[in-house]
Parts: structure tokens; sequence; C-alpha cells
């Protein structure tokens, strides 16, 4: 925990971007039957049967200080897509950075052997030592403050039904267009001061 907050403490840096990442499944859900738009006094209808096209996955890539979102839809939530969604960071959204650190969970495919499996080893040493990754702990997943963009998301853009990949990643682009315009930032204010106040309970207790 103090790891990671001490890398918010960071000042922005463009050579070094922190970048939060999480990762949420959307299943894909279709109307069977074509629903009733609303009309004045009438709210639209849907019928309350549907079809199951499968989950797709959704990578937050989230860098606070800059107000920068870079959403990425996939079929699968495997080692290998959270290895390209690496390389995306490095080659595509970062190029210019000398290191991108990176805030993310534990999870077993968020390792930097993710990108071994994905990529020949020169090229996947090539992306690994460009990342510094900083891992949430066990059931602190609210340090990562992709999760909360994330959660804007769904509240947001991801509440109806949609039917297939294409409707996903269009509704998904669309909301982070807008809300990159808008460039909203997060001021990050938990500190490992407050920590050790606050959580005093989750701290070992030393006898002297």
């Amino acid at each position: 925990m103090e790891d990671v907050l001490d890398v918010y403490k960071r000042p922005y840096d463009p050579t070094r971007p922190q970048v939060c990442l999480d990762e949420r499944p959307k299943q894909l859900v279709a109307e069977v039957r074509k629903p009733i738009p609303a009309d004045p006094g009438q709210p639209a209808r849907y019928d309350y049967e549907y079809k199951r096209n499968g989950v797709a996955n959704i990578f937050m890539m989230f860098e606070p200080l800059a107000g920068k979102r870079q959403v990425e839809v996939t079929e699968h939530r495997t080692k290998k897509d959270w290895a390209e969604c690496m390389r995306q960071l490095v080659d595509e959204i970062y190029p210019q950075a000398e290191r991108i650190v990176v805030v993310m969970d534990n999870l077993n495919t968020h390792t930097k052997a993710s990108l071994y499996e994905a990529f020949e080893p020169a090229e996947a040493k090539r992306i690994a030592d460009k990342l510094e990754i900083h891992y949430t702990p066990k059931h602190g997943s609210w340090l990562n403050m992709a999760e909360i963009e994330i959660s804007v998301l769904s509240r947001q853009c991801l509440a109806e039904r949609m039917g297939d990949m294409h409707r996903l990643e269009n509704e998904v682009l669309s909301w982070e267009l807008k809300r990159n315009t808008k460039e909203q930032k997060v001021n990050w204010r938990f500190s490992t001061e407050d920590a050790r106040v606050k959580l005093k309970r989750l701290y070992p207790s030393i006898e002297v």
C-alpha cells in the first residue's frame, strides 16, 4: 500500500508517465425483440428475454496526472491480451517515455512473464525494460485509480444491453473521447501518513 501511495506523490513527469490499469468483463447481451421507443409520458420498453453472445473484456489504462484514458476492448482476458496492452503502452501511447510507471492489481496475468508468452524473448525484454510495475495489495484494489474510471465507464456507458463487440467498441470509444476532452484528472489526497493513522489496525503491532 505504501509503495503505491509513494508513487502517487510523485510530480507529473512526461518522461515517466504514471498509468493505472484495471480490467472488467462485459457480458454481450442482444435483444430478441425490438425495443419500443419512448413516447410522451411513456418510457422506452424492453422485453425481459435476451440472447447471450458471450463475454468481452475491457482494459482501462488511465494516466491520472494528465487526465488521459485509453480503453481497449478484447475478446478474452488472457496473458497475451495483457501483454498486448503493455506493448501498446510502450510503442503507441507513450513511445517517447523513458519508463512507464504502471499501477495495477496482482492478477496472475499481470506479470512480466506474460510478455514472454506473447512475444519472442528479445521483444519481451524490450517491453519489460520500459515498465516499472507497482502492485496494489490484496483487498486493496481501491488504491488503483483506474478502478474509479472503469466504475464511471460502467455507470455512464455499459449499463444497457450490447449484443456484439462492434457496438461495445463504438460505445466505449465515444465515452473515451468525450471524457478525455474534458481532461478530468484525479487529485489523490490519501497519503502514507493518512494510512498509518486511519488504517492503523492493518499494521503489525511491534512489541518493544
